[in-house]
């Protein structure tokens, strides 16, 4: 029995050794590029392994890396670059700033394309994502950047000492985890944590509390737009919360938003004769000056599809030589995804055994569109024929229902690159009077004694009927001799 428990034991240590995380760190020996195997102390890091992202090293993620187990940027501080096509899962934890670095000099990931998942969609544990835990870091997101956080609440200045700065300059950080508070601040003793955006959004489920929690930090200074220039704006969406930054210039376009290409109208917001200088181009730091000391607030400029554009608007006080510069705001040039509405939810009921709706649907886009109407789901009704659609490829037409019960329609639309979609809900009843009942706020008429919609002589009947009948346990009127 003995030989068997150490047996058993030896082969238990032997599983979890073989199935422990490798530490594998990046040295750039070959270039800077995560694919390269020889970029790494132990080979590129799989599933089970750890990524160590340290020693002023620089790494670009530009492909699906797939599942790593854990990710630790620590000692003397690295960057990992996340560029367009790079996607990223971290099943345990990423911890930007295990130790090391210091103001000014900080361990840093940067999202500015892609996806990095803290925790594994599938999972219901771990993927905590860490931004200084006893170590100075930055995580910044930036044009078309996403960071989701799964499972575990995403922590700036976690751990004792730690110091962390996020920065949302694009893109979105997406906080999906159930926590009541999936976003915490300074956890550890003598911690720092700052949030500002400047461009780009923060999601993450609606409930009282998480609002209460941003709007604490918004108070406290802790969250800030534009470096606290600006105003940190918080919206509720249906029942998402977003929050994002607005520039006192009210930028037009917004920043790090997507247009169409084409001609585009440059606005900004200053006081009543300021004079500007306005810049522009393709790159964050070459630009062509297309205003120069002018009391202008929008100019034209062209975009084409498939570039990003930079610009900013630098401003004069009054009797001064030199401007005062401005903020760095950027935009997209591509195609957008038709905007689609499949107009209002309808309710409705048969007559002789069958109703005509008719559908109006609108498609917004630049572009020529094509549009399709499908019946998603209809009621299971062996004795009705099935909705049938007059023109399914027109936006105005008809669809004749022939069953009781609950349809769910789809219309679709495609500019020849992207498609976007809306669903219309019809619900048929018996006649018009179940139809009036089923609505929100429907209140029957007083005296509609037999709940027909309608107060007549059926009800009148009804109530003599029923005259002066009693249903007490006792005598009703003691004075009345004509109770019963």
């Amino acid at each position: 029995m003995k030989s068997r428990i150490c047996w058993g034991l030896c082969v238990s240590l032997l599983l979890a050794s073989s199935l422990s995380a490798a530490d594998t760190t990046f040295t750039g020996a070959a270039s800077d590029l995560w694919s390269d195997a020889d970029n790494w102390s132990n080979g590129i890091p799989g599933e089970q392994d750890k990524a160590k992202i340290t020693n002023g090293v620089t790494c670009i993620l530009d492909y699906d890396a797939g599942l790593i187990k854990n990710a630790a940027f620590n000692n003397a501080p690295g960057l990992l670059r996340l560029v367009d096509g790079a996607q990223l899962t971290v099943s345990q934890w990423t911890i930007v700033g295990y130790s090391g670095g210091e103001e000014g000099n900080r361990h840093i990931l940067e999202v500015l394309g892609g996806v990095y998942n803290g925790g594994d969609p599938s999972a219901t544990n771990n993927g905590r994502i860490y931004i200084g835990r006893q170590g100075f870091a930055q995580l910044v997101i930036d044009y078309s950047g996403v960071v989701n956080q799964y499972n575990q609440p995403f922590q700036i200045g976690q751990g004792t000492g730690g110091d962390g700065i996020v920065e949302i300059r694009g893109g979105s950080l997406n906080l999906l985890s159930n926590a009541s508070l999936p976003l915490v601040f300074r956890a550890g003793t003598n911690s720092k944590a700052k949030m500002d955006f400047s461009g780009g959004v923060m999601t993450q489920a609606y409930s009282d509390a998480r609002l209460a929690n941003v709007n604490d930090h918004i108070a406290d200074g802790t969250i800030t737009a534009y470096d606290g220039v600006g105003t940190v704006v918080v919206e509720t969406v249906g029942d998402q919360l977003i929050v994002k930054g607005l520039h006192p210039f009210n930028p037009v376009p917004a920043d790090s938003i997507t247009v169409v290409p084409g001609s585009i109208t440059l606005e900004w917001t200053v006081d009543a004769g300021t004079p500007v200088d306005v810049w522009f181009g393709t790159t964050g730091d070459d630009f062509t000056k297309i205003v120069d000391k002018q009391t202008v607030t929008s100019v034209q400029v062209d975009a084409v599809k498939g570039t990003r554009y930079f610009w900013a608007v630098d401003t004069y006080a009054p009797g001064a030589a030199d401007p005062n510069l401005g903020p760095l705001f950027d935009f997209y040039a591509d195609n957008l995804a038709p905007v689609v509405d499949a107009g209002a939810n309808v309710t409705t009921w048969l007559d002789n055994g069958s109703v005509e709706v008719a559908l109006t649907g609108t498609v917004t886009d630049a572009d020529p569109t094509t549009s399709v109407w499908t019946v998603v789901s209809q009621p299971d009704d062996p004795n009705s024929t099935d909705a049938v659609i007059a023109d399914p490829a027109a936006l105005n037409t008809s669809i004749t229902l022939s069953a009781l019960g609950q349809y769910v329609l789809e219309l679709q639309a495609d500019d020849g690159e992207y498609q976007a979609m809306d669903t219309l809900t019809i619900n048929v009843y018996i006649d018009s009077c179940e139809a009036a009942k089923s609505l929100p706020g429907y209140v029957p008429l007083v005296g509609d004694l037999d709940g027909d919609c309608d107060v007549d002589q059926d009800d009148v009947d009804l109530l003599l009927e029923n005259w002066l009948n009693c249903v007490s346990l006792g005598q009703c009127d003691p004075n009345d001799p004509n109770a019963l």
